[in-house]
C-alpha cells in the first residue's frame, strides 16, 4: 500500500517558511473571506482601482461587517496589514513576516490562470530599510530555493501599495543552476517600498519606519521549480501528478 503524502504546495510552503525563518521572518494567516476594509482600503487601493469590480473580485453575498462589504481576499496583503496592527515595532524588533495563503480572482481559467491559486508576500518594517535590503533578501530566497548563483533586477512599475513599485527579475548563473534557468532573465514577482499610507494606517509612524514588501504565485514558483506547465494539474485531485511529489 503507497504511503500518503503531502500535495506538493504545501510542501512548497515549507520549504519557503524554513527558509526565510533563516533570516527571522515569522509565518501568519488571515481570513480567506476578508473585508473589502482590509483588502483594498487600508492598502491604499483607490475606491475607483479596477481591481475593486465585479469582473476581478467576488464579492460575497453576507451582512458587511463594521460597515465594510465581504469578498474573497485578492491577496495575503490583508495579512500584512492585520499582522501590523497587532505587532507594531518596537524594543528594537523589526517586523519580519511571511504569508503564504489561497487567493481568489474572478478570472477565466487556463494553463497559466486559476480563479484561486496560492500566493506568498512578505513584509519588512524597521527604522532605516532601504531597497538594498529587499535585494538582498530576495537573492538570499532565490539561492536557497533554486540552487545555483542568483542575480535580481529591479524594474519599475506601480502598486498601489508600494512606493516606488517594482517589477522583480531573476536570473540563475553558475555550473549547479538548473539547466531550464540558467541564464535567463524571468520576471518573477511585484514588490516595493510599502506606502507611507499603508505604514500609517497600521498605526505606525511612517516618519519613523519603513519598509518592503514582496508577492509572488506558489504556482509560479513551481514551474520553475518542478516544471510544471499547467496550473491546473495542481487542483485536478488526479494522483498520478501529485504523487510524482
Amino acid at each position: 500500500m503507497q504511503k500518503g503524502h503531502l500535495h506538493p504546495i504545501s510542501l512548497m510552503i515549507r520549504e519557503i517558511n524554513a527558509i526565510f525563518a533563516e533570516l527571522g521572518f515569522v509565518f501568519s494567516e488571515g481570513p480567506e473571506m476578508e473585508t473589502a476594509h482590509y483588502n483594498f482600503d487600508m492598502l491604499n487601493v483607490p475606491k475607483d482601482h479596477p481591481s475593486r469590480d465585479m469582473q476581478d473580485t467576488f464579492y460575497v453575498d453576507v451582512p458587511v461587517k463594521n460597515g465594510s462589504e465581504m469578498v474573497m481576499r485578492t491577496h495575503t496583503s490583508p495579512v500584512q496589514v492585520r499582522f501590523m496592527e497587532g505587532h507594531p515595532p518596537s524594543g528594537g524588533a523589526p517586523i519580519r513576516v511571511i504569508v503564504p495563503g489561497k487567493v481568489f480572482r474572478n478570472e477565466a481559467t487556463d494553463m497559466t490562470h486559476e480563479a484561486q491559486f496560492y500566493q506568498l508576500e512578505g513584509l519588512m518594517i524597521d527604522k532605516d530599510i532601504s531597497i538594498g535590503h529587499l535585494k538582498g533578501t530576495l537573492e538570499y530566497f532565490f539561492k536557497r530555493f533554486f540552487g545555483g548563483k542568483v542575480e535580481v533586477r529591479l524594474r519599475p512599475s506601480f502598486f498601489p501599495f508600494v512606493e516606488p513599485g517594482l517589477e522583480v527579475d531573476m536570473r540563475l548563473t553558475g555550473d549547479d543552476a538548473p539547466a531550464k534557468l540558467k541564464d535567463r532573465w524571468i520576471e518573477i514577482m511585484g514588490a516595493g517600498m510599502v506606502h507611507p499610507n499603508v505604514i500609517r494606517g497600521a498605526g505606525i509612524d511612517p516618519e519613523k519606519y519603513q519598509g518592503f514588501a514582496f508577492g509572488m504565485g506558489i504556482e509560479r514558483l513551481a514551474f520553475m521549480k518542478y516544471g510544471v506547465d499547467d496550473v491546473r494539474l495542481f487542483y485536478n485531485g488526479d494522483l498520478r501528478m501529485v504523487n510524482q511529489f
